[in-house]
């Protein structure tokens, strides 16, 4: 194996580990509320707390990246990873689990600092095509995390597990991780990386930093929130948020949505050429907002399958598509903008999307219960499971129907970011269109 494809499918490894965190953790998001007596807002602020240092990582790594070097930041994510799966499996507490999903938020955001500058290096022609690629392993992983979470259940249950074992099912599936960690630093052994793209160009890091202040590049910036969370937010917690609505394991769900997207990637280049990457993010936005908004109306199995394919189709394109775009249009702010961007897009997920769905929920399901059913099952803001032995069928009914409204009130918020979406890459369209359609910046070799 050469070292350009050694050092991409190790890229690719690392990205199937943070993926394979993000779909293990959308699985045991319920487990974490029992395990440790919290709400869902709680759990939703466990496990994105520490995402403003993982996120500061990445937007100062993109900048520092051409210092350190890509293969040093490769082995600091090797490092966090492992400290992060010690934390998330022997946590005992909120704070423990915050520390857990700490190191992963760094090691994640290393990984991302790293492997995107990487990728588009490497391969200085096809950017948003390779980038696509790569960040097919995202959903490989998150298929590969959601398999293993779903398997090791049905397994246990299959198998009339203790409940001992059964409840510490959730670390054992966190210690799968492992296994991507472990591979990707054996393929980085010994190998020299390059320097990244900008630096062989000859670009200073002054006239890298100014690329930041654009126009156009703060208005992508302003892009990538709401596509991060149209992408992210819903998968974070589509494994509570499904079971609610129609009693369906929601990790099968992001199994088959990762699905669509991991096949979908690797024809980014085909389909860039004839709609161009801005028409790329406007079919996503228009398809990822009809898709989630019919989700949020889903009573069955069929219409949650159906809804979840034209959202699925929607999501595919947008993290990758705007990476690419920003290497493309703004090859001299080399990894720095590319930091900035993947930091833009995890900030607002971390601390506004998922925390927020969270907090939806809960608000809409405590206003939904009957009055005398909140008495009985309320603790500190939220529904203690362990009160609802005590409800009568028709009380619990009313907490099953309080949750299902709170889950699909909730998506319907979200899909109206994608309304927003459109008016915006629409009039980047115009723009482009204007400008006698999309151009890619190419840099001379220093």
């Amino acid at each position: 194996m050469g070292n350009r494809r050694r050092l991409f499918v190790a890229s690719c490894l690392a990205l199937v580990a943070n993926a394979m965190a993000f779909s293990i953790c959308t699985d045991i998001m319920g487990d974490y509320a029992r395990a440790f007596s919290m709400t869902r807002a709680q759990v939703g602020a466990a496990v994105s707390l520490g995402a403003i240092v993982g996120i500061a990582v990445q937007f100062f790594g993109g900048a520092l990246l051409d210092f350190i070097g890509i293969g040093t930041a490769f082995w600091l994510a090797f490092v966090t990873h492992i400290a992060g799966i010690g934390f998330a499996v022997f946590a005992r507490g909120f704070w423990s689990l915050a520390a857990g999903w700490l190191f992963f938020a760094i090691a994640s955001n290393i990984v991302e600092a790293s492997i995107n500058p990487l990728a588009a290096t490497m391969y200085p022609d096809r950017k948003t095509h390779v980038l696509n690629v790569l960040h097919a392993w995202w959903p490989g992983g998150l298929i590969i995390g959601g398999l293993v979470a779903f398997g090791f259940s049905e397994v246990l249950k299959l198998a009339g597990a203790p409940k001992g074992l059964v409840d510490i099912a959730w670390q054992i599936k966190m210690g799968f991780v492992l296994v991507p960690v472990i591979l990707y630093a054996i393929l980085i052994v010994g190998q020299k990386f390059p320097k990244t793209e900008r630096v062989q160009a000859g670009v200073s890091a002054g006239a890298m930093f100014k690329e930041a202040a654009r126009p156009m590049f703060l208005f992508l910036v302003f892009c990538m929130f709401l596509t991060a969370s149209i992408e992210l937010g819903p998968n974070r917690w589509v494994g509570v948020f499904i079971e609610d609505m129609i009693g369906m394991r929601g990790v099968l769900l992001l199994v088959y949505t990762s699905g669509l997207m991991f096949v979908l990637r690797f024809f980014a280049g085909p389909l860039a050429k004839v709609l161009s990457p801005t028409g790329i993010l406007l079919a996503s936005s228009v398809l990822s907002g009809l898709g989630l908004l019919w989700l949020s109306y889903a009573t069955t199995a069929l219409a949650v399958f159906l809804s979840s394919t034209v959202f699925g189709v929607g999501v595919t394109y947008f993290w990758p598509t705007m990476l690419g775009v920003t290497s493309e249009r703004f090859p001299k702010g080399g990894a720095f903008l590319l930091g900035i961007m993947g930091a833009a897009g995890g900030l607002f997920l971390s601390y506004v999307t998922i925390p927020g769905m969270g907090k939806l929920h809960d608000h809409y399901t405590l206003s939904a219960l009957p009055a005398e059913v909140s008495a009985k099952v309320v603790v500190d803001g939220r529904v203690a499971d362990e009160k609802l032995a005590a409800l009568t069928e028709a009380e619990k009914a009313s907490v099953d129907a309080a949750k299902r409204d709170a889950a699909c009130t909730t998506f319907r918020i979200v899909a109206a970011l994608a309304a927003v979406l459109v008016l915006l890459f629409g009039g980047m369209l115009l723009y482009d269109k204007a400008r006698g359609g999309y151009k890619q910046e190419r840099l001379a070799a220093g």
